[in-house]
């Protein structure tokens, strides 16, 4: 069993439990998975930046991502419906914790002037949003290697029905907002 997955069993149900009154340990809000999602924009004119994107994608989730492609037209960008403009890795269970676990505690002490993560991020529904301007943060890519550097969002699913329960979950869990 994960770190972080223990601390939530041991430290993080019961203080939940306490401070809004659930009923009985299922009713505690729980993380769902984590998706991490890289937009690769010059996919359209050289296909070597997905390729390039979809390594570095498994190699910081260790799972295989999907290739993403666009559901419509848009001319200005030149991108038509159906090209590859980005993938996505879906984490679940073990190694949904292990990747939080490595992102709280190694990846984002390492960005520069980092001050902790924005409590603004919430979508109203329980679910966290983080924006990462470069892969380089995560100790899996070897800076020599890199193609280009580029940003991915993390959305951290939770089964919180309020931002406030989400927000007390995740600092619970050791999430680093700002104060």
């Amino acid at each position: 069993m994960n770190r972080l997955e223990e601390k939530y069993k041991n430290e993080v149900v019961p203080s939940l439990t306490a401070k809004y009154g659930y009923k009985t340990p299922m009713m505690v809000p729980k993380l769902e998975k984590i998706v991490v999602n890289i937009g690769v924009g010059d996919a359209v004119s050289n296909s070597k930046m997905l390729e390039a994107a979809v390594k570095d994608l498994e190699a910081i989730t260790g799972q295989k991502a999907i290739e993403t492609k666009a559901k419509k037209s848009i001319a200005s960008f030149k991108v038509r419906e159906g090209h590859k403009i980005g993938c996505k890795v879906t984490l679940r269970g073990e190694r949904m914790y292990t990747f939080l676990d490595k992102l709280i505690s190694i990846s984002l002490p390492r960005v520069r002037d980092f001050h902790g993560l924005s409590k603004k991020s919430f979508d109203g529904r329980g679910n966290y949003t983080i924006g990462i301007k470069e892969q380089i943060i995560f100790p899996e890519i070897n800076f020599d290697e890199v193609v280009k550097v580029r940003g991915m969002d993390i959305v951290i699913v939770t089964t919180a029905k309020t931002n406030d329960e989400a927000f007390d979950l995740l600092k619970e869990l050791g999430v680093p907002f700002r104060k």
